[in-house]
């Protein structure tokens, strides 16, 4: 019997964590855990033993951590430490039945392009690594665990899919908004995670069981596959000296009886779990049997931070990226403007699109280069989802590899020949699809023909394992003033469509009234025809206000915009036309939306007019403020947060270069040290927060990472700093965190210490002696302007 089996039956159990195991059985700060697997492999043995006794069914392996990146400095590589782990978690299972052993793959430790430097595909050759020597091991299972950044773990279900034909288990850690560090929520979540075909989604690390229990009704909610859960021991404390979390066995088990019954099949434990907690919880569920898995038949499109659901109310796919008909589009595309494209993504965002299409197709560029790069850009700047939009299948699957998110392919046809090219990379990819009513006879003239080429192409689909609600159908709108009749038959067909297959109706109304005059008529009196018909997503342009004008409409009277929220919004205050509406942009607004090329040439501008101290304050340091509360509020997210600060180090270097060419005097702000503590290796948290305090105009001394309080000590009597940052991320490195505070305050007595992380607290931070705790880089900003209140940046 298969472990994905055993799920149709009963509950799995995953052991507990690791970390605080090895704590307890001599790990030393500093020490590398995954080096234990040869060095000490006894020690690891006995741990997997504990877990087995106390009712584990699947064991993980001591690798979390064991990538090429984070092993950089061991004297073992990846494959040597996989390898003796895989070969250890087997020993420990001999002679007994039915157990398991999950590879274990954690994040890589640094972020991937555009919030980092690391591309996708050497974050993909990374992971392939560790699962070669998993596989090649004996592993019966590939567990990606606690990820964060949703492109990360699409990295890596790719190499898992590609490289092996294991079960994947992959689990996110969300933080108390329900939200991963980078921004993702469940439904995004569960919407690429499915699409890309892992076995088993879920929830680990980060917080205690009651703290996840909303996120676990959402991932319940969203999937149609097993859920799992893996929570910590409660939040972390610190207590004479020693670190301990705050739920006991039997709270852990309460809580987690409270998910199977709603419907989670794995348990397990991360941080702060013993096999106490696991022997305790697989008691309290023995008597429980789980509850059975029901398909979903949601149809989502998503960026990293944004799902779209189609078909509850009308979704506007925005038309205005592409080539075709638009001389300005042309342009940029030819000059490599990127900065236009990303101005027409951010209107139409602005204008009420929930969708975007991307076409780049031009005879006299590369189109398959320019797509990826369109979609780079675009996805760290909007957060809407793409439909990715050529006649190119090499184009399509490059784009659909390197998005972020769940994409919509555009598109396929009736043509076998079509469906063999473009299905394969819809599966691969979990993408959505627009299925053109068109076949190798070319466009139906009649809605029954629409149809049943539709029905050929659902069938098709089906064969590839694609099911209905991916599929969205075009059934093609031709021109009133070439075939007047056929334009009925459009329409008509939406709604036989509709009434026989589970599928949303996509349609490019503006092409009925080519050729005639008076277009604006032609075309918003069609939009409201198939609006009724049935169509769920119009392609069509939301800057045009005659078009947004039906659909807002059309949603209160089809009683969509509930209470005429949206409406009211809309046209309460309508602008008169006489009112006077500045078009520009001016630098807040570059900054805010994150135009990092027009952001130079308008500084090196501004620079005629204003000082430098007078950009930074009166343009920069308000725009980022704007960007911050932003993010406090949700609006926007890390990507969308570390854009703009990109785009404030623009006018930065433009400022330092008009100084070096007048001779004229830089801006020098207040200096602050940042340094991730000794014993830890991970600073993507401290990374982001020097990069938004260098941009309010601090000048930030970024002694790195696992530093030792030595070397924190002589940087801060030779540079004279008055704050200090602190980050750890490892409930091992707290200790030499409290102790570099506290040799701090003996030599340095006025100095501020401000700490983050994600194993700190604000009343953990506060025992150890911190004078701030920052959860995020907007918070270190706000201490940055409390500390330095008298004196500015």
């Amino acid at each position: 019997m298969t472990v994905l089996d055993k799920l149709k039956k009963k509950f799995l159990f995953f052991d507990g964590a690791m970390g605080t195991m090895l704590q307890k059985s001599g790990l030393k700060t500093g020490e590398l855990p995954e080096e234990f697997n040869i060095l000490k492999p006894e020690v690891i043995y006995n741990i997997h033993r504990e877990y087995l006794n106390a009712g584990a069914n699947i064991i993980t392996t001591n690798t979390f951590g064991a990538n090429r990146l984070k092993l950089k400095n061991s004297a073992y590589t990846a494959e040597e430490i996989i390898t003796a782990a895989v070969k250890t978690a087997r020993q420990s299972t001999e002679g007994l039945k039915e157990k398991y052993v999950a590879l274990d793959i954690g994040p890589i430790g640094t972020l991937l392009s555009p919030l980092g430097t690391l591309s996708f595909e050497d974050a993909y050759d990374i992971f392939k690594e560790q699962i070669l020597s998993g596989v090649n091991a004996g592993a019966d299972i590939i567990l990606i665990e606690t990820m964060t950044d949703i492109y990360e773990a699409k990295a890596a279900i790719l190499a898992a899919k590609e490289n092996s034909v294991l079960p994947i288990f992959c689990t996110m850690s969300f933080q108390s908004n329900g939200r991963t560090f980078t921004g993702t929520d469940a439904a995004t979540f569960v919407a690429v995670a499915e699409g890309l075909g892992v076995d088993v989604l879920g929830v680990n690390c980060s917080l205690g069981p009651k703290e996840l229990q909303a996120t676990v009704d959402e991932l319940l909610k969203y999937s149609s596959i097993p859920i799992m859960v893996q929570a910590n021991a409660g939040l972390p404390k610190y207590q004479n000296n020693t670190t301990y979390y705050d739920i006991d066995p039997v709270e852990y088990s309460h809580e987690i009886s409270i998910m199977a019954k709603k419907g989670v099949v794995i348990f397990g434990g991360c941080c702060g779990t013993t096999p106490e907690y696991i022997k305790s919880l697989t008691n309290a569920l023995g008597g429980l049997n789980p509850l059975k898995i029901i398909k979903k038949h949601f149809t989502t499109t998503t960026s990293s931070s944004k799902t779209v659901f189609l078909g509850d109310e009308i979704k506007i796919i925005g038309e205005r990226i592409n080539p075709t008909g638009k001389k300005r589009v042309k342009e940029a595309l030819r000059e490599n403007n990127l900065d236009y494209v990303i101005r027409e993504a951010i209107a139409q965002q602005d204008s009420g699109s929930e969708i975007l299409d991307i076409n780049v197709g031009l005879p006299d560029i590369d189109e398959k280069e320019m797509m990826v790069k369109a979609v780079t850009e675009l996805q760290g700047v909007v957060s809407l989802p793409l439909q990715i939009d050529s006649s190119n299948s090499d184009v399509l699957d490059a784009a659909a590899r390197i998005y972020n998110g769940k994409p919509i392919i555009n598109s396929v046809n009736g043509k076998k020949e079509s469906m063999e090219k473009i299905f394969p990379i819809v599966k691969k990819y979990g993408c959505l699809v627009v299925a053109l009513t068109l076949n190798e006879d070319g466009i139906p003239t009649t809605s029954e023909k629409r149809l049943e080429i539709a029905s050929t192409i659902i069938k098709s689909a089906e064969s590839y394992g694609i099911p209905e609600e991916n599929i969205l159908i075009d059934p093609l709108v031709l021109t009133a003033s070439a075939d007047q009749a056929a334009v009925m038959e459009t329409l008509k067909a939406i709604p036989l469509i509709k009434n026989r297959y589970n599928v949303k109706i996509v349609l490019g109304t503006s092409n009925v009234s080519f050729g005639l005059p008076n277009r604006k008529l032609l075309n918003t009196t069609y939009l409201a025809m198939a609006l009724a018909y049935g169509l769920d997503a119009p392609i069509t342009d939301s800057t045009n206000e005659a078009l947004m004008d039906v659909i807002r409409s059309f949603k209160v009277l089809a009683n969509q915009d509930k209470d005429s929220k949206d409406y009211i919004h809309a046209y309460g205050n309508v602008v008169t036309e006489n009112a006077v509406i500045n078009s520009d942009i001016d630098l807040k607004d570059i900054i805010i939306k994150g135009l990092k090329d027009e952001a130079r040439k308008v500084s090196l501008q501004l620079l005629n007019q204003y000082s430098s101290i007078e950009i930074v304050n009166e343009f920069m340091i308000p725009a980022l403020d704007i960007v911050g509360e932003r993010y406090e509020r949700q609006e926007i997210f890390l990507p969308q947060l570390i854009r703009s600060a990109e785009t404030s180090k623009t006018v930065f270097e433009a400022i330092k270069e008009k100084a070096l060419i007048e001779d004229s005097e830089m801006i020098v702000g207040n200096k602050i040290l940042l340094a991730t503590v000794k014993g830890d290796i991970h600073d993507i948290g401290k990374n982001i927060v020097k990069l938004i305090l260098e941009n309010y105009g601090y000048k930030i001394i970024d002694l790195g990472k696992d530093v030792s309080t030595e070397r924190i000590i002589e940087s801060v009597h030779k540079e004279n700093i008055s704050l200090v940052g602190l980050s750890a991320l490892m409930t091992t490195t707290v200790k030499n965190m409290e102790y570099t505070i506290t040799t701090l305050k003996n030599d340095f007595p006025y100095i501020k210490i401000m700490v983050g992380g994600a194993v700190l607290t604000p009343d953990y931070a506060h025992k150890i002696g911190a004078d701030f705790y920052s959860k995020d880089a907007r918070g270190a900003v706000d201490i940055a302007k409390i500390v330095f209140k008298d004196t500015g940046c």
